[in-house]
């Protein structure tokens, strides 16, 4: 076998190896993503379907399998739930039903703290994950990526001397466990990052690394001028 003989077949091998990564680039991510759509559909389809007596069941008429009718309905069911909330009788009731959960010992901790934990991520009570932050962590030299959730308050705040930080250091790759830290304002390095950038940044290990924004501000295509 030719020395040329030998260059064409590691060329040739190291385009299938190319071809073959890029294929795995192309379709893990969409596969990944159907099928974690899908499991979250059969999940609450399920978990609906459940709860649905037989006569009022969608599957007890339909001839054939439909994904996503469950979730479907959950959708209707919570908008409907939250009008009727809207209302007096449904503010009544609701009051009723929170002050029998405050009156259990471990159930009134519980129920607070997931009550104000959905309040401020779905009704944008506070600015809570909408900085991302650079903090040395977990000692001096070492910095880490981290999310301000808001202003330390109450008796936190009172027993620092300095003015402090809520943040959140997530994990990688999972960001939804983590450590809470109060840190000092002036210790903070605020970023121009956005959180869904940071968000990617944690959770691929730091493999998929957003562009700065003045490597933004370079790579954009300059805007013609119309000349005088």
């Amino acid at each position: 076998m030719t020395e040329r003989t030998k260059a064409t077949g590691f060329s040739l091998w190291a385009r299938l190896r190319a071809y073959f990564f890029a294929g795995i680039l192309i379709t893990a991510p969409v596969s990944l993503t159907i099928y974690l759509a899908w499991l979250f559909i059969r999940f609450v389809d399920e978990r609906v379907f459940s709860l649905l007596p037989p006569e009022y069941n969608p599957e007890s008429y339909l001839p054939f399998f439909i994904p996503g009718i469950g979730l479907l309905v959950a959708l209707v069911g919570l908008t409907l739930i939250g009008a009727v909330t809207a209302g007096f009788l449904g503010r009544a009731a609701r009051h009723l039903i929170e002050g029998v959960l405050n009156r259990l010992p471990v159930i009134r901790s519980l129920y607070g703290a997931i009550k104000q934990v959905m309040e401020t991520v779905l009704a944008n009570k506070s600015s809570a994950f909408r900085e991302c932050v650079l903090i040395e962590y977990p000692r001096q030299g070492i910095w880490t990526l981290g999310f301000i959730t808001g202003s330390t308050k109450g008796e936190v705040q009172e027993a620092t001397a300095e003015n402090v930080i809520n943040v959140f250091v997530p994990t990688t790759p999972n960001p939804t466990s983590g450590f809470l830290l109060f840190v000092p304002e002036h210790d903070i390095i605020r970023l121009k990052m956005p959180i869904e950038d940071g968000l990617k940044l944690v959770i691929s290990g730091g493999i998929v690394t957003p562009a700065s924004p003045k490597a933004q501000l370079a790579a954009a295509p300059a805007i013609p001028t119309l000349d005088a």
